[in-house]
């Protein structure tokens, strides 16, 4: 007996929402633009992904950086949001400062095509082993050129602090907000400036022009992670693409990615890798 196969659930199902990734490669797969794709996932988004740089690293840190030709980088940001309906964007590791330009110049491009669509920017500065990523032009480049098109910004402490040259977390926040970002999801706030706050807990806090609007406590986990930053700014940008409010898709995120990190495996020979299969 001959069986046709008649592909019934993509003529019934609505298309997963496409979010456009441009981050860099990661070759251990732990980080980076395959730490982007399982979360998107596990959102069910789709993602499209474009590299702005390779990278030679390991789960322990990162050796080398090879920035993407722009042309070619332009090229392919250009022939994904020709094509594919873009529902949010994801900026990870940007890694070349002849970049900047080409994605700002994107992201103009895209909001004018889609402009419900929301800028999530992850500005990672360095790698979890501690090797930079990143250097001052690079930092003020990105201030001048990208955050003034982000919706939200996902940095750490350490990141927000080098992104606005203030020491105090609430005057960097307020010092980034005043550079056109519109909402900053800021993590791993256990700070001493924080009053009442227990040392076993990392707090994430999701500000915007009108203050802080969230704040959230997760369980301090005892191990160092590998690409935890992108995982969480990766279902940020697939929870708004499935249409959810900051607030709630924030905590979701949070929720997603404390998960992850809670089922990490050890991989390699250094930072655990989240279990980004899950799917909540």
């Amino acid at each position: 007996m001959t069986k046709t196969f008649k592909n019934i659930h993509s003529k019934l199902q609505k298309p997963k929402p496409v979010v456009l990734v441009i981050a860099g490669h990661d070759p251990c797969g732990g980080a980076g633009i395959q730490a982007d794709i399982e979360a998107l996932a596990a959102t069910a988004c789709h993602a499209a992904t474009v590299i702005t740089c390779l990278t030679v690293q390991d789960s322990v840190n990162v050796q080398a950086i090879q920035a993407q030709n722009v042309a070619l980088f332009s090229a392919q940001i250009q022939a994904v949001i020709s094509d594919l309906p873009i529902a949010a964007v994801k900026i990870g590791l940007v890694g070349d400062m002849d970049l900047v330009p080409a994605i700002a110049a994107a992201l103009d491009n895209i909001k004018q095509r889609y402009p419900q669509a929301p800028i999530i920017f992850d500005p990672v500065l360095a790698a979890g082993g501690g090797t930079a990523m990143s250097h001052a032009q690079l930092h003020q480049a990105m201030c001048d050129e990208l955050l003034p098109r982000t919706d939200v910004l996902t940095p750490n402490t350490e990141e927000i602090r080098q992104l606005s040259g203030e020491t105090v977390l609430t005057a960097a926040v307020a010092q980034l907000l005043k550079q056109g970002c519109k909402a900053i999801l800021l993590t791993g706030g256990h700070e001493i400036e924080y009053q009442n706050h227990e040392k076993n807990m990392v707090y994430n806090r999701l500000y915007t022009q009108h203050g802080e609007i969230s704040c959230h406590a997760w369980s301090r986990l005892p191990d160092t992670y590998h690409g935890s930053g992108c995982t969480l700014a990766a279902a940020l940008a697939g929870y708004l693409a499935q249409g959810e409010q900051l607030k709630d898709a924030a905590l979701h995120a949070q929720d997603y990615t404390w998960n992850s990190l809670c089922y990490a495996q050890q991989i390699g020979h250094g930072q655990l890798f989240p279990d980004r299969t899950l799917r909540l």
